[in-house]
């Protein structure tokens, strides 16, 4: 049985994790701790879980935020097993990287890399005293230097740059956990359609949580410092932009 908590679960990918962690058996999923600025749906969810789901606010760009919600969650669960840095946000910029206003490109690192590891540090003695020792970081592929050129028209620079910033923090807390049995690493979880993804994508939130729950479900050492692509089937050889292969990818 193992605990969760996962960031930015008030919507879009982070809701539709809880609710698919919430959905699996008691004997795989003991607990989720669904944390957010906002509760939004969550409070339905929490009624339905019977005590296995529990709401703590949370905002990632907040010291005093954090330090809170580490200080509940260690009164009412003691340790965590897996840790879903779902939390994001995104800007788009008209132009690209030439047009991007630098204080946008602040307040986007400061949620995506910043926030995550604000979070990871604060709850790295939770999840030290866990068996899973599960870290998780959110990402995309667009952050991927080897793709950039596949995605050079995407007007996110300010998205694709945090990401790419993201990936090393993940593979700095993966060297330095290593001797300790986590896995730590970052996963694509396909252009979705979310708020942040919008109508146009590939894939709904729904498909992309279950598909990043099957890696997060199997993950143990040998993941740890890697760079995941979901797998979807039916998307392992699609012609568009976007393949869901399930393989490494490149950083």
């Amino acid at each position: 049985m193992a605990s969760y908590l996962v960031t930015g679960a008030s919507r879009g990918l982070g809701l539709a994790l809880v609710q698919q962690l919430a959905a699996r058996p008691a004997t795989e999923v003991a607990s989720i701790v669904a944390t957010a600025r906002q509760p939004r749906e969550l409070p339905s969810l929490v009624e339905a879980s019977r005590g296995r789901i529990a709401y703590v606010p949370l905002d990632t760009t907040s010291a005093s935020s954090v330090a809170e919600a580490v200080d509940r969650i260690q009164r009412t669960h003691g340790n965590l097993d897996v840790l879903i840095n779902n939390a994001g946000v995104g800007s788009y910029t008209r132009g690209g990287v030439t047009e991007m206003d630098a204080t946008d490109l602040t307040d986007v690192m400061n949620t995506n890399v910043t926030g995550t590891h604000r979070v990871t540090q604060a709850f790295l003695p939770l999840l030290r005293r866990g068996t899973r020792k599960s870290i998780v970081n959110i990402s995309t592929t667009m952050a991927s230097l080897d793709k950039a050129q596949t995605y050079k028209d995407m007007p996110v620079p300010a998205y694709r740059i945090s990401k790419a910033a993201l990936n090393m923090l993940t593979v700095q807390y993966a060297h330095a956990l290593a001797d300790e049995g986590f896995a730590c690493f970052a996963v694509s979880p396909g252009w979705l359609r979310t708020d942040l993804g919008g109508s146009r994508a590939d894939l709904s939130a729904e498909q992309g949580a279950d598909a990043v729950l099957d890696i997060v479900r199997e993950a143990n050492t040998a993941q740890n410092g890697k760079f995941l692509n979901v797998r979807v089937p039916g998307w392992e050889n699609h012609e568009g932009l976007n393949q869901y292969d399930g393989r490494e990818l490149p950083w």
